[in-house]
């Protein structure tokens, strides 16, 4: 679906191959962090090593790990669009890129020093490098619309998912092979998963850094860029009711990325505590997952540009919730299969199933909310609202994450996975009330107003 025609304004032109594959890189490298670090080990090694069973069933565990990483999203919220105003009245996008980048090597390499009992460190050391992390997440995501017109950006927003999964399978699959399990047993191998994890971050990053183009041109300072960004958030808050479909989208978002950011958080730490999974089906499930949503970002990425990135993103709710669900209700399906068909399955075997469908959710999801914030962008404001993207998504994470973890320590685990059901049918409902065209229209006649500015090819 294409953006209603304005009068004035001036049609986005697609990047070179080449710029696309460096932006798509950057999420190549950093799923390297999200994978090693939030979701597959270091999450599960903090929760069962660092701080371990207190003779609680892991729930202080798991609380202290839900509020690092939601002070860490809070931290983003409070200055994510601050520094997207900055970064377009600048053009200085590949510069906050690459301070956020290098933040987040350093201080995922200090994980190594974080042995079991060394709580305080390990949850100062997360709550740094994820905010590192997640700022850049906003920042790369601001490049998309430049990239190409509105009707490839769904399919440039899978690729990048998609290469991403692809690094994280890399990544984590060397990780298991070389470093082993997650425990406290095999702890002097696994404490270089943060070495490694920033390593391949620090490498694979460069093409990023190198190939992707600056745009814009920046405006004389004049003021402190603290005066500058709030007056530029203001104004943007003002116009909102101009971009009346990003806002509800964006709430539609918050609600939505409190569940991912929960399943993302404690997937595999339910996998070791609920499912009680052996090392060899938790390495399958990894791969499994890694796969399918690779699959699931390049295959929604183009199915969205033709039925609209919106219908899209309402299909990929509607897979989260049958995921969640089945999530919760592997342990009874399991035992329901075995007495109806004379099996021997373990929940860990029907988990696998399971994971299949997480896998398309996480991904398509994910790409689906990125392309359509793109579309309701004006390019001259991209940071900025990627900002409010990033503002959306930390804010659910704090949400999402601290209500996961206080459900969970009153009634467990297993029962409280069901919240991220409810949070996704509310999103849901929210969206639809989005309509895809009218956002479009209403960035291209912003645009028109505005006075477009377009560098001359080969600018940097």
């Amino acid at each position: 679906m294409g953006v209603i025609p304005v009068v004035g304004s001036k049609p986005r032109q697609r990047a070179s191959n080449k710029e696309i594959f460096g932006w798509a890189m950057f999420d190549f490298a950093n799923q390297a962090y999200t994978l090693l670090i939030i979701t597959v080990v270091f999450g599960e090694l903090f929760t069962t090593a660092v701080v371990g069973d207190r003779g609680d069933d892991f729930r202080l565990a798991n609380l202290l790990w839900s509020l690092a990483l939601a002070l860490s999203y809070l931290l983003v919220v409070l200055t994510g669009p601050l520094c997207g105003a900055v970064m377009d009245y600048q053009a200085s996008k590949k510069r906050f890129l690459f301070a956020s980048y290098l933040a987040t090597v350093f201080t995922t390499a200090m994980l190594y020093f974080v042995a079991p009992g060394y709580v305080v460190l390990g949850l100062l050391l997360i709550v740094v490098s994820n905010y590192a992390y997640s700022m850049g997440e906003s920042f790369i995501a601001a490049f998309l619309p430049d990239l190409g017109p509105p009707e490839d950006l769904g399919k440039i927003s899978g690729f990048g998912w998609a290469l991403g999964y692809v690094g994280g399978l890399f990544a984590a699959g060397f990780t298991l092979v070389a470093l082993g399990e997650a425990t406290l047993e095999n702890y002097e191998r696994i404490r270089w998963v943060g070495p490694f994890a920033a390593a391949f971050f620090l490498v694979t990053a460069i093409p990023t850094f190198l190939w992707v183009r600056e745009r814009g041109t920046p405006q004389p300072p004049g003021k402190p860029y603290h005066r500058i960004a709030w007056e530029r958030v203001s104004t943007t808050l003002h116009e909102l009711r101009h971009f009346r479909d990003l806002g509800i989208f964006l709430v539609s978002l918050l609600f939505s990325m409190a569940g991912v950011y929960i399943i993302i958080a404690f997937a595999f730490i339910y996998g070791a505590q609920v499912i009680g999974w052996d090392e060899p089906i938790r390495n399958l499930m990894f791969i499994i997952v890694q796969i399918t949503a690779a699959a699931g970002a390049l295959g929604f990425g183009f199915i969205q540009d033709r039925i609209g990135t919106k219908v899209t993103y309402q299909l990929t709710l509607l897979l989260w919730v049958a995921a969640v669900l089945a999530i919760w209700a592997t342990p009874e399906v399991t035992a329901w299969l075995n007495a109806a068909f004379g099996l021997a399955w373990e929940p860990q075997h029907l988990f696998l199933f399971v994971g299949c469908l997480a896998g398309l959710s996480l991904g398509s999801s994910q790409s689906a909310s990125r392309a359509l914030v793109g579309l309701f962008s004006p390019t001259r404001k991209a940071a900025e609202f990627f900002g409010f993207w990033g503002l959306a998504n930390k804010l659910a994470g704090v949400l999402g994450i601290v209500g996961l973890g206080l459900l969970q320590a009153v009634v467990g685990l297993q029962a409280s996975i069901l919240l991220c059901a409810a949070l996704f049918l509310v999103a849901m409902t929210i969206c639809l009330a989005v309509n895809q065209a009218r956002g479009q229209r209403a960035a291209a006649e912003w645009e028109a107003r505005n006075g477009q500015a377009v560098p001359p090819e080969g600018a940097a």
